[in-house]
């Protein structure tokens, strides 16, 4: 008893199949994770490690480059990049595309031991090196705090309480507040009074230290008690502070130390990085989900938590979004689902039409069941409905359905034949089970590539591969099982009739569109010289058309949101940053379209979106997150935008990006230039610049070492200084104490530590023009010099304040983009710019290399291809296997290249860029191609071993397959349509659509004239 008539006659199981499927799809499908993009790794950690007062090129010699040398021991690193500024070293850690989260974990432990054994070996007053493994943490929901008349201190312990509540909403795994400010309790000392009493700074930070600093005092057993012992007198309040006695040990006069400062508590005067939003100053909450959650739930779960905690926000105060992934992800997965149930109901219409009512409610009940299972095993495997699994079911609904339209069209034709309907399942399925097999298993082996890409974007596109693996094979079982049990109850014949095939039957080919079909395919043959010659003038056609297609990697993402890059001179201070960006902010809610704007300056903003990528510290940069009503005004924002910067904000340079899906690099195109002298670099960053300049379709060009910075260098004579007793550290100390501070203690304040800033009083704070008035303490004359004692002058020079490094070698990098408006890829304009660039000439050490989206695209494109040729022998190799020949694979896989047709004609037509998306839309299409060749040729085969005359057994062999080969195109090439309206799938549709369109052309009419050719069949009939 074969399958089919296993299936039909066990009713009872076919029954609890069919149920299984049905309950435990929709079951499924409820408990599947809702995400917008799917999940992948960021295999990046930074390594930060300050070095107060060092400047940039001292902080590149004596800390970056020892420990970029120490992280690069490690086997597991990719390459590492650094930024080297004044006081800060900023080192990014990329580890190799191979490694998954699993093996990170131990990875970034063995990073922390590596720099750790080298933090000894680093030079004095280099501060402890930090390893941030969070990097990656994607923080979906970020809120924004804001409060008039509200300090930071009252919007922090707001956002405490959040954070304390939201951490414990089930499926949140983190909430992280940024954009505080430091508080600090300034002592602000009085040279004059402490000069008059004798008193010197030192003695003042060393009281500070010793008083408030906890050291055990031991313990004494009272009877059967043993108690701890604590000395008062630490510090209890900012104003207790004044009462610290600072006079020397036995003075006759009592100095305290409001005697000679004045004490306040205030915030960090130079702040490291701020939020604003709504054009007030504001805290951020982001939000991150627990793994393996549908973030539509949790969503809601911490908007119900908010709501009941809005009874303890303070009057003023508001909390707003600035991005919800939830509402994000409710919105991108009820479309792709409508989208996929329009799919569903195309490919069901097309199958009611064209196979008739019975056989379309078949097919489509079989087509539902197939996609219901598949959401089994995506629950049991993890996989999350998103953007890239709900395609990939999108993209597999024509091919779902193709293996049961063979065995149901075999069924039909052998009814009509006169066979019962059980013998005709059953022949059916002998005939074609294993041929649907194979050409299965090689549809999804054409996938294999992006399952086995070890690249982010293959990452990122993982999912594709697994769904259609799963749904693809479910699809076979279905077909051969539940596809004649379902035809047994539906269709219309005798049960036990014939039991083997005579052709006694009604003809089922003898209708008009088979007749226009076998007479088009006889001309074709007899004529098969001028066929496949019209065949090749159209592939050259093709191959030529193809360089007028676009390039791109991943396209714009559909929220509505883009992003302003906001850049003053290099060494800005923070402050006027801050008030530049403060006029952008009000040019911008002043805007048409624009719902809100919140910016970050100092820094980029929490990682909100998986794809997006925050800029590291620069006290000069700041970014804008605009959000305006709909995505199709985001061009006519940007453009208004445009036309008022140059004016508003002419010694700042801007850039607007859109968010993107995918993937991203720093800028679209980055040229880098690599070598020791950073002169050398800057000039021929200059030359590269002038370049780009010239051509009217690029915008936003700079490169990333910035201007140089001035510095101040007082000129120290080291003879007059030991004189008087005053080192350079003492030097140092009184300048930063002048115009920064000192950090000179702790103050306690419950669970805050409170640096203690010892600063002039604002009276006898100096500017940058009264330097030479700076007083130095003397330990030597117990009293205050004046500087110009111990230096001779000032110089103010130009130095690198940036010094970029990448694999331990000085990179600069020209960064540039297309314009935002003006509809050219990245692709499209480099290869205008890229042969002048590489003409430039290099002296020797230097070199030039290509970054940006042209990196991204080739290493995914090699993380791809890696496993093409393998996947394609395999495929092959299931061919040569299914047919125990060498021709007819052959014939089969000539074809395969001829889909560029398609493929060229469809990217023209839609205008529509060759992206990494349409790269893996083409290597499914050669899948589809194959398998639908795989099929004819079958039947042909089977024709001639039934003994019918070689031409006829070609000729009837492709009117049999022509229903069921044509069905399955016109199914999955407008099963597709809906998504030619996501920007992220339209270039993959393009490509499938019109590549399948053609494919079935070469399916019916090529393979047919090729089989002809191979196996030297005439066109009258005879073999040669």
């Amino acid at each position: 008893m074969g399958i089919a008539e296993y299936a039909v006659r066990h009713r009872v199981v076919s029954w609890l199949f069919a149920v299984a499927l049905l309950v435990g799809g929709v079951v499924s499908f409820f408990q599947l994770g809702q995400l917008e993009d799917p999940e992948f790794t960021l295999k990046t950690a930074l390594v930060n490690t300050e070095y107060p007062g060092a400047s940039a090129l001292e902080v590149e010699e004596e800390v970056t480059l020892p420990v970029e040398k120490e992280i690069q021991s490690l086997p597991y690193v990719d390459y590492v990049t650094s930024i080297s500024s004044a006081g800060l070293s900023q080192i990014t850690v990329e580890m190799k595309p191979i490694y998954r989260e699993k093996e990170l974990k131990q990875i970034w432990d063995e990073l922390r031991r590596k720099t750790h054994d080298i933090q000894a070996r680093l030079p004095p007053g280099v501060g402890e090196i930090q390893v941030l493994d969070d990097f990656g943490d994607v923080y979906g929901i970020l809120l924004a705090l804001t409060g008039d008349g509200y300090s930071y201190r009252d919007l922090q312990d707001y956002a405490d309480i959040l954070t304390r509540e939201l951490v414990l909403v089930e499926g949140v795994g983190r909430v992280q507040v940024a954009g505080q400010r430091q508080e600090q309790v300034f002592l602000e000392l009085s040279r004059s009074r402490m000069s008059n009493l004798g008193i010197s700074p030192e003695r003042i930070f060393s009281l500070l230290d010793t008083q408030n600093a906890i050291n055990p005092a031991g313990r004494v057993r009272v009877d059967d008690e043993h108690l701890r012992i604590a000395p008062d007198g630490a510090f209890t309040s900012v104003e207790s502070l004044g009462d610290l006695l600072i006079s020397e040990p036995g003075a006759e006069q009592l100095v305290y130390l409001s005697d000679v400062a004045d004490i306040k508590r205030g915030y960090q005067e130079v702040p490291d990085h701020l939020y604003r939003h709504g054009g007030k100053p504001a805290l951020t909450l982001g939000i991150s989900f627990a793994p393996q959650v549908n973030v539509v739930d949790v969503g809601e779960r911490v908007r119900q938590r908010l709501e009941e905690l809005s009874y303890r926000q303070p009057a003023g105060m508001d909390l707003s979004t600035v991005y919800d992934q939830p509402a994000e992800v409710d919105e991108s997965v009820g479309s792709f689902l409508w989208n996929l149930a329009q799919a569903v109901m195309i490919v069901i219409g097309v199958l009611l039409l064209f196979m008739g009512l019975r056989s379309g409610v078949l097919m489509g009940g079989i087509l539902l069941l197939t996609i219901l299972g598949t959401f089994i095993v995506m629950a049991v495997m993890g996989i999350e409905l998103q953007r890239i699994s709900l395609g990939a079911l999108i993209i597999a609904l024509g091919m779902l359905v193709d293996n049961a339209i063979v065995i149901t069209e075999g069924i039909l034709v052998g009814i009509k034949r006169g066979l019962s309907k059980v013998a005709a399942a059953a022949e059916i399925v002998r005939q074609t089970a294993w041929p649907l097999l194979g050409a299965t298993v090689i549809a999804i082996t054409a996938f294999a590539p992006i399952g086995l890409s070890s690249d982010a974007s293959g990452e990122f596109t993982n999912s594709l591969f697994w769904v259609l693996l799963v749904s693809l094979m479910l699809s076979w079982i279905v077909a051969i099982t539940l596809t004649p049990f379902f035809a047994d109850m539906l269709f219309t014949g005798n049960r036990t009739a014939k039991t083997h095939g005579e052709d006694v039957g009604e003809d089922p080919y003898k209708g008009r569109f088979f007749r226009l079909y076998r007479g088009l395919l006889q001309r074709s043959i007899h004529h098969r010289v001028l066929t496949l010659l019209f065949m090749v003038l159209l592939l050259v056609a093709a191959v030529a058309g193809f360089g007028l297609v676009k390039q791109s990697f991943f396209p714009p993402s559909n929220t509505p949101i883009f992003l302003v890059d906001y850049w003053l001179p290099q060494g800005s201070d923070i402050r006027a940053t801050q008030d530049g960006v403060q006029q952008l902010e009000e040019t911008l809610l002043e805007t048409d379209h624009v719902t809100s704007v919140t910016s970050t300056i100092g820094q980029g903003a929490q990682r909100f979106m998986l794809p997006y990528f925050p800029e590291r510290r620069y006290p000069s940069y700041a970014q804008l997150i605009v959000e305006v009503d709909e995505r199709d005004n985001i061009n006519g924002v940007i453009s208004k935008l445009q036309e008022r910067l140059g004016e508003s904000h002419p010694s700042a340079f801007t850039k607007m990006k859109r968010l993107m899906i995918g993937p991203t690099a720093n800028a679209t195109i980055e040229a880098r230039l690599s070598g020791p002298d950073p002169e050398v670099l800057r000039g021929l960053a200059v030359k590269v610049e002038e370049i780009m300049h010239r051509d009217p379709g690029l915008e936003g060009i700079r490169h990333d070492w910035r201007e140089r910075e001035k510095v101040i260098k007082p000129r120290f004579e080291q003879a007059q200084a030991r004189r008087t007793g005053v080192s350079r550290e003492d030097l140092e100390q009184a300048l930063a104490m002048n115009f920064s501070g000192v950090d000179v203690g702790l103050y306690r304040d419950g669970a805050d530590l409170l640096p203690i800033i010892a600063r002039p009083p604002d009276t006898e704070r100096l500017g940058a023009n009264n330097l030479d008035q700076v007083q130095v303490w003397s330990p030597v004359l117990e009293d205050y010099i004046a500087i110009r004692q111990l230096v001779s002058g000032f110089d103010t020079e130009l130095e690198d304040g940036l010094i970029m490094r990448r694999d331990r070698k000085r990179t600069l990098t020209v960064q540039a983009e297309p314009a935002v408006l003006g509809g050219e890829t990245g692709d499209q304009v480099l290869r205008r710019i890229r042969p002048e660039i590489e003409a430039l000439a290099l002296p020797r050490g230097y070199e030039l290399s290509w970054g940006g989206e042209y990196e991204l695209t080739k290493d995914a494109q090699t993380a791809v291809f890696a496993s093409v040729p393998m996947g394609y022998l395999f495929m092959f190799i299931i061919t040569i296997l299914l047919f125990d020949s060498l021709r007819q694979p052959l014939v089969i896989w000539a074809t395969v290249p001829l889909a560029i047709i398609g493929v060229t004609i469809g990217l023209l037509v839609f205008n529509a860029p060759f992206s990494f998306m349409a790269l893996l839309g083409f290597l499914s299409l050669s899948g589809m191609l194959v398998k639908n060749g795989i099929v004819l040729v079958e039947q042909i085969k089977l024709e001639m071993n039934e003994g019918n005359a070689a031409l006829d057994a070609v000729i009837h062999a492709s009117v049999t397959r022509v229903r069921p080969v044509c069905m399955t195109a016109v199914t999955t090439i407008l099963g597709m349509v809906p998504l030619l309206f996501d920007a992220f799938f339209k270039s993959m549709a393009a490509v499938i659509m019109f590549g399948l369109g053609f494919a079935t052309v070469l399916t019916l009419i090529v393979v047919p004239v090729l089989y002809t050719l191979a196996y030297r069949i005439r066109p009258d009939g005879k073999t040669a």
